[in-house]
């Protein structure tokens, strides 16, 4: 079983990022194991826990539960044209300390979205020069902008036909991807 660990970007209930996450996630087809992974919970890295004060308890489960992913999908909107704070965290948290990175090597695949016509395409592109950092080898084509995604989800929060269509294609890439990588 592959599992893939799924982390939203915003931490709003009923967020955006997380009904396009809940509609990407039952994309994915049998032998994949799809999971929410929480980051709203972390403390604010603090290069002190490799010393004196210890890595909280939060932060050493979630790098555990990392550890154990074979890929990561991140959802995000974007704040100020770059990415938000605790996604930003999440990733900082994981990548140390020095040298034991918990992505190191990992696939990946990035949903930008945003109720504006832009789609979140800075946080999108904010999001893969760190994920580069990470050597993290990043899903290229197709690239995932929602834009005015308010309007494509209906009251039950599911996307229109069309919609789902280039999110499976999307998905279907991401598949791919992680099968060169963890074979």
């Amino acid at each position: 079983m592959t599992k893939v660990g799924v982390l939203v970007g915003s931490l709003r209930k009923n967020s955006f990022s997380s009904k396009v996450a809940k509609n990407v996630v039952e994309l994915f087809p049998d032998g994949f194991e799809v999971e929410f992974v929480e980051i709203g919970n972390l403390p604010l890295f603090n290069q002190d826990w490799e010393e004196e004060l210890g890595t909280p308890a939060e932060v050493t489960e979630f790098r555990h539960t990392v550890k154990g992913l074979d890929a990561v999908l991140i959802v995000t909107p974007e704040y100020n044209r770059s990415i938000p704070a605790v996604l930003k965290n999440a990733l900082d948290v994981g990548s140390r300390p020095y040298g034991e990175s918990v992505w190191n090597g990992k696939p990946a695949a990035i949903i930008s979205q945003s109720p504006g016509t832009l789609a979140g395409f800075g946080a999108n592109h904010h999001l893969r020069q760190v994920l580069a950092f990470l050597n993290m080898p990043v899903v290229q084509q197709p690239e995932a902008y929602i834009g005015s995604v308010h309007e494509l989800l209906d009251e039950n929060g599911m996307f229109n036909n069309d919609t789902r269509q280039f999110l499976q294609s999307f998905v279907d890439a991401f598949v791919d991807l992680i099968k060169k990588h963890t074979k």
